[in-house]
């Protein structure tokens, strides 16, 4: 299987781009090694700053926690005999009293170390952005539990590439998860072990196996729901996350791969009342087959209906509520935190503006941060709380750029 957001249709490597945003002006090495120095990272090391992500819009301080999950069905040849598929997880939740917690980096450190020195910048790692969330924070408890939301990345990347999503849902009072797809992706274990892609075809990294790592996501939620640490570690939980998700209201969503192995997880398990794709190529195998009667919200830049088969395909069997978005100038990076760190990288360093949209596309990255943290929460919103707002019915002045989709 071909699994095209490994190399976005400019032909830069996902690791490329995010490696060159956190290094702060570098050139495109991964991707294209004749392709022009846009800065020399020796010469602007020193005056970097940290880079910072949009704080979420919601009335609720946010707290997260890490989870180390290992899934006992499934053997892991790969780690050898005797092991299984070891996977780790992360909830952001409503929090409060968030004072005295911690506020938790963009990526482990350990994992974001590995990240930059494969993009051969492993000096600038102290760049790293901080995030909303608050390590540990004690969960915000109202009476009713929170609808949950889980995420599941792209190729080659890691599970805080879309934080601004993720803590935008949570600030409104969804605890989000998001899983580090093992074998594909930057994480940090906690022992020390770090985690990087692995280049070998007989890694378990084809959206199938995302949509099984989101399936046990999905059980290790229904064991924190009936009151049950699923950390193999049994490590101390934040205070009140026990018994909080709802395992009645849970939704999906996904980035390229993972909006791919979004629709695979909905369509093998009715536990997922709703799912988002965020420009998923929906190249599936085996291939897709039956229908899907609940709702699925599409989020398209370059993986479009017009343009790819396979999407046309997947939409034509969407039989229950569906809708199909897309914003004008958008790239197939620009569905996630990109937005946010790419123009800060350019204003520090002197980008010009070409050069920018030649990595993030010509959608205003403002605009873009503003329409991912809308458009998520919207659809959520009326489909897990039955909150009906009008985002959803057609065209909006406030988001000029989003179109829908006949």
């Amino acid at each position: 299987m071909t699994d095209t957001p490994i190399i976005n249709r400019r032909g830069m490597t996902r690791r490329g781009m995010l490696g060159a945003a956190l290094a702060v002006g570098a050139t495109v090495p991964l991707a294209a090694a004749a392709g022009p120095a846009w800065a020399d990272p020796a010469a602007i090391a020193p005056a970097a700053t940290r880079l910072m992500l949009p704080a979420p819009t919601g009335p609720h301080p946010v707290g997260t926690v890490r989870l180390h999950l290992v899934d006992r069905s499934r053997p892991d040849d790969i780690a050898g005999p005797g092991r299984f598929r070891e996977l780790m997880a992360t909830v952001w939740y409503p929090a409060r009293d968030v004072q005295r917690y911690p506020v938790a980096p963009w990526m482990p450190d350990g994992a974001l170390r590995a990240f930059l020195a494969d993009a051969g910048f492993g000096d600038l790692a102290p760049l790293g952005p901080l995030t909303a969330g608050h390590a540990g924070a004690p969960v915000r408890r109202t009476g009713r539990r929170l609808p949950v939301v889980v995420f599941s990345h792209g190729a080659h990347s890691h599970q805080g590439d879309h934080t601004v999503m993720v803590q935008e849902l949570a600030s409104h009072g969804y605890a989000a998860v998001t899983v580090a797809h093992q074998y594909d992706t930057y994480t940090e274990f906690p022992d020390g072990r770090i985690a990087v892609p692995l280049y070998d075809r007989r890694a378990p990294t084809l959206p199938g196996d995302f949509a099984a790592d989101l399936l046990f996501v999905l059980d290790c939620v229904e064991q924190l729901a009936a009151g049950r640490n699923p950390d193999v570690d049994r490590r101390e939980l934040p205070a009140g996350l026990l018994g909080s998700p709802d395992p009645r209201r849970i939704g999906a969503l996904g980035w390229s791969k993972g909006g791919t192995a979004t629709a695979c997880a909905m369509l093998a398990d009715d536990r997922i009342r709703a799912g988002l794709s965020l420009d998923g190529p929906m190249q599936m195998k085996p291939p897709l087959a039956g229908d899907l009667e609940r709702p699925f919200m599409m989020m398209s830049a370059e993986f479009t209906r017009a343009t790819d088969p396979a999407v046309a395909a997947f939409w034509s069997h969407l039989r229950g509520w569906r809708l199909n978005i897309q914003a004008q100038g958008a790239a197939h990076v620009s569905c996630g935190d990109n937005e946010a760190l790419f123009p800060q990288v350019a204003k520090l360093f002197g980008w010009s503006a070409q050069q920018l949209q030649d990595v993030i596309g010509t959608l205003d990255p403002d605009q873009a941060v503003k329409i991912q943290q809308a458009y998520p929460l919207a659809f959520f919103d009326e489909h897990l709380r039955h909150r009906r707002g009008h985002l959803l019915d057609g065209p909006s002045p406030a988001f000029p750029a989003v179109t829908f989709l006949p």
